[in-house]
């Protein structure tokens, strides 16, 4: 058997063991959304270190564990701090987390993040539907011997952000009144902000935001047959663009003002989308 997929295998029995919970959405929490799982119908909660062998999140901001529960009436498991290749960790382990969730039973995949604006008609603050995604310099986490039982040795990624959940992301923007951009999300590996030739490079490749996450996930997520949205928030202006040097608190403290809205939003996005 595939070594990675022995792991996956046993990093499931695993929480099997600790909770019966299907979900059927998986949601990812960025930065500022941490909270986010606390505020749902919790039925059940298990630590990354209770999982031998699962990566464990080292980033400010970011816990490190599932939530199962319901939104409304669908039951999803949350990540409540997501793991990314900056931290050391081999692809296979960054992606490891949603490649569980979906054995566990999960069907769609909600990506959220903080990121970088590099579309000049981007505020911070404003909330972009990922549409699109470029791997910039970051492995693909497909690449090594296929994982047969997951899916294809060579996955179609003419739709990884499906059209349909995007439309329903869309009606909730409108349905609670926030305001909506939409575009594609250009990952660079971190943990250094991008510079700005950086930036000038990603706005001519067709970004309109960056960040440190995400696609690598998407990838993953859409090789198993995942139905994968994603919503960013544009915590600052990119390297360039923006006046100020940048920080993670700056990242961090717009993420945590815009987090009501942000929570409003995947709330009714969630419950939209359970109903497909």
């Amino acid at each position: 058997m595939n070594l990675i997929y022995e792991k996956l295998l046993k990093c499931r029995d695993i929480v099997r063991s600790k909770t019966d919970f299907v979900p059927k959405v998986a949601l990812v929490l960025g930065s500022g959304l941490g909270g986010y799982a606390d505020e749902i119908d919790v039925k059940a909660t298990v630590n990354y270190s209770e999982i031998e062998g699962f990566p464990v999140s080292t980033v400010p901001g970011h816990q490190g564990r599932f939530v199962f529960g319901n939104v409304g009436d669908v039951p999803v498991v949350v990540m409540q701090g997501r793991v990314h290749y900056y931290e050391g960790y081999p692809m296979t382990d960054v992606v490891l987390p949603i490649r569980l969730m979906g054995l566990l039973g999960a069907k769609v995949l909600f990506l959220t993040n903080a990121c970088g604006g590099v579309n000049p008609s981007f505020a911070a603050g404003d909330f972009m539907l990922i549409k699109d995604s470029i791997l910039f310099n970051v492995p693909n986490p497909l690449i090594g011997e296929n994982i047969e039982e997951l899916g294809t040795r060579f996955p179609d990624m003419s739709e990884i952000y499906k059209k349909d959940l995007r439309e329903q992301i869309k009606s909730a923007a409108q349905a609670i009144g926030v305001k909506m951009q939409e575009g594609v999300y250009m990952q660079f590996t971190g943990p250094s902000f991008e510079t700005p030739a950086d930036i000038r490079f990603s706005a001519t490749a067709g970004a309109d935001v960056v960040g440190m996450s995400t696609a690598c996930e998407a990838i993953a997520a859409n090789h198993m047959g995942l139905k994968v949205c994603g919503i960013s928030c544009v915590s600052n202006l990119a390297a360039g663009i923006s006046k100020t040097p940048l920080t993670h608190d700056e990242v961090q403290e717009m993420a945590d003002k815009s987090a009501p809205q942000f929570k409003a939003l995947v709330t009714e996005s969630i419950k939209r989308i359970g109903q497909l």
